[in-house]
C-alpha cells in the first residue's frame, strides 16, 4: 500500500473519528454468564472491525491502539495489563478478517474473516492468558494465582488450575465474543460503509 495514497486528510479524520467511537463503546462492557466477572464484553471492536473493512487492515492496527491509548491516559484499572492485552487480542481478531475481506468484499468474504479472526484471537487469547495475562495480573495486584483459579472454580467447577481456567472460562469468552462482535459488524456494516468510503 502507499503510504501517500493511505494517509490522506480523509482518511486520518476517519480513523479518528472511528477512535474515539471504539474508545466510547469501550467504556460501557457487561459480564458474560458463567463467565469470571473481571472478562467484560464491550463493542469496541465491532468499531474497529468496521474501519477495517472499510480503510485496511492498517487502519485496524491504528484504531485499536488508538483506543486503547485514549483508555490508558483516561485512566485504567488494570495497571494497564487490560489495555495491553485488549490491543493484543483486539489485533488477532480485527486484522485477520480486515486482511480476508480486503481480498474478497463479499459476504461470504466477511463471514471467513470473522471465523479466521475468532479462531486466531481464542488462539491468542489462550496463549496471552496463560503465559502473559494472567501471571501479570497476580504480579500487579499482589493476588495469588490461587485465588485467581478460585474465581473461575466458583462459577465453573471444572476449573482446577490455571490450564483448565484458560480452556473453560477465557476460551468460552472469547468465542462468545467473537461470535457477538462479528455478527453486530455484520449486521452494521454495509447500512454505515457508505459513510466510510476513500473517495
Amino acid at each position: 500500500m502507499n503510504s501517500n495514497k493511505f494517509f490522506t486528510t480523509a482518511t486520518i479524520a476517519k480513523i479518528a473519528i472511528i477512535s474515539a467511537i471504539s474508545y466510547v463503546l469501550m467504556l460501557f462492557s457487561f459480564p458474560i454468564p458463567f463467565i469470571p466477572p473481571f472478562y467484560s464484553l464491550d463493542f469496541s471492536e465491532v468499531a474497529v472491525l468496521i474501519g477495517g473493512f472499510s480503510l485496511g487492515p492498517l487502519a485496524a492496527v491504528i484504531i485499536e491502539a488508538l483506543k486503547n491509548i485514549l483508555k490508558a491516559m483516561t485512566g485504567t484499572n488494570t495497571a494497564y495489563v487490560g489495555e495491553l492485552a485488549n490491543f493484543i487480542i483486539g489485533c488477532a481478531l480485527c486484522v485477520p478478517a480486515s486482511i480476508i475481506y480486503k481480498k474478497n468484499k463479499t459476504k461470504k468474504g466477511a463471514i471467513i474473516g470473522f471465523i479466521v479472526g475468532g479462531a486466531i484471537m481464542t488462539l491468542v487469547g489462550v496463549i496471552m492468558n496463560y503465559f502473559v495475562l494472567l501471571p501479570a495480573y497476580s504480579v500487579f495486584f499482589k493476588l495469588d494465582m490461587d485465588k485467581i483459579i478460585a474465581i473461575g472454580t466458583a462459577i465453573v467447577p471444572l476449573i482446577k488450575d490455571k490450564l483448565t481456567f484458560v480452556l473453560l472460562a477465557t476460551t468460552p469468552f472469547n468465542i462468545v465474543k467473537s461470535i457477538v462482535i462479528g455478527t453486530v459488524t455484520f449486521v452494521l456494516y454495509k447500512h454505515i460503509s457508505p459513510l466510510l468510503k476513500k473517495n
